[in-house]
């Protein structure tokens, strides 16, 4: 799978907030699908079980079979590895302009007019 095929994934997989709840519940540790569905009952666990795939495919998830029970691990990788391809430089190059902009400017108060 090309890298960009693979960004999408994990962009599409963050673009849901109930999703990133999800992450969010798993970043305290591994969790059974059971519990997430605990966790948001408003949700049927067909619905839970939808979003978890989803969050799987883009390799933010991975599930492991325990008997019968099926639990759900966090893996930011695929998250640290878009915060250094994408965000890190994107901020990089603001902080550059700022501190550029700060040197242009002459000291002092600013006026609003």
């Amino acid at each position: 799978m090309s890298s960009d095929t693979e960004d999408d994934q994990i962009f599409k997989a963050l673009s849901s907030g109930l999703r990133r709840r999800m992450l969010d519940a798993l970043k305290a540790g591994p969790q059974t699908t059971g519990s997430l569905c605990a966790a948001f009952q408003t949700l049927d666990r067909c619905t839970i079980m939808q979003h978890l795939k989803v969050l799987e495919d883009a390799g933010l998830v991975v599930a492991v079979r325990k008997g019968r029970e099926r639990w759900n691990h966090l893996n930011a990788l695929p998250i640290k590895r878009i915060h250094d391809r994408w965000i890190g430089p994107y901020a990089a190059a603001a902080a550059d302009r700022l501190a550029a902009l700060d040197v242009a400017l002459p000291p002092g108060p600013v006026s609003n007019r």
